[in-house]
């Protein structure tokens, strides 16, 4: 009678195996950065031998896709692919399951290969992490790299206007200065006059203690 753990004795047997062997590091990417890296196929013919000596099927079950245009430094088109997947490991003893995931492929492309090396990725991976298979490094790299055009930073929000200081309420109003103004234009007086006789830059800083005596040389000037 089956006890229903068939499926981690499997897992368990192929651990041990991969624990003595491994999967060294032999390859060497020679696009972009350097470095070593352990190829799916490396993964496969590893695996397969193994697989079989344990009664174990890895049944893989894309959940979703993601696939989105980016530019390379040199102008081309990229399609950055990124799928989902779990993977079911079935014993064929007694057809107990354990399901790992969800794993996460991601892969660049600029052709029509990136979903296959995504679903590569996500294979791998899903088996490095449930067999813990003995590994040198830490580069988790597949056999290419990619220059990727970085994207434009989102435009910063328009800050609003920074409101105007309040009006002194000292100071005379827009009313009490044109009324000054028409009197002095009256008078055949300049602007200019006024800044000068009461010792001011504009005509905005004058007072509104002031008015009288603004008016009161006006109309001197006036006589005069």
């Amino acid at each position: 009678m089956s006890d229903g753990i068939e499926v981690y004795k499997a897992i368990v047997s192929v651990q041990a195996a991969l624990a003595k062997e491994g999967i060294s590091k032999d390859r060497t990417c020679t696009q972009g950065a350097s470095y070593k890296f352990r190829g799916i196929d490396d993964v496969y013919n590893a695996l397969a031998p193994f697989l079989a000596d344990a009664n174990l099927c890895v049944l893989p079950r894309m959940l979703g896709r993601d696939c989105v245009e980016r530019q390379s430094k040199q102008g081309g088109a990229l399609f950055y692919t990124t799928v989902t997947a779990e993977f079911d490991f079935v014993s064929a003893i007694d057809g107990s399951k354990h399901i790992v995931g969800p794993m996460y492929g991601e892969a660049m492309d600029s052709g029509d290969k990136g979903t296959n090396k995504a679903m590569s990725a996500a294979y791998k991976y899903a088996a490095f992490q449930a067999f813990c298979i003995p590994t040198e490094g830490d580069n988790d790299s597949e056999n290419s790299t990619h220059e990727v055009k970085p994207q434009k930073p989102p435009p910063r929000p328009a800050q609003p206007p920074k409101p105007s200081p309040p009006a002194d309420p000292a100071l005379i109003s827009d009313a009490q200065r044109k009324m000054i103004f028409a009197k002095m234009k009256a008078a055949g007086l300049e602007p200019e006059t006024l800044k000068v006789a009461f010792k001011v830059e504009s005509s905005s800083q004058i007072k509104k203690a002031q008015v009288e005596d603004v008016l009161a040389w006006i109309d001197g000037q006036a006589q005069g």
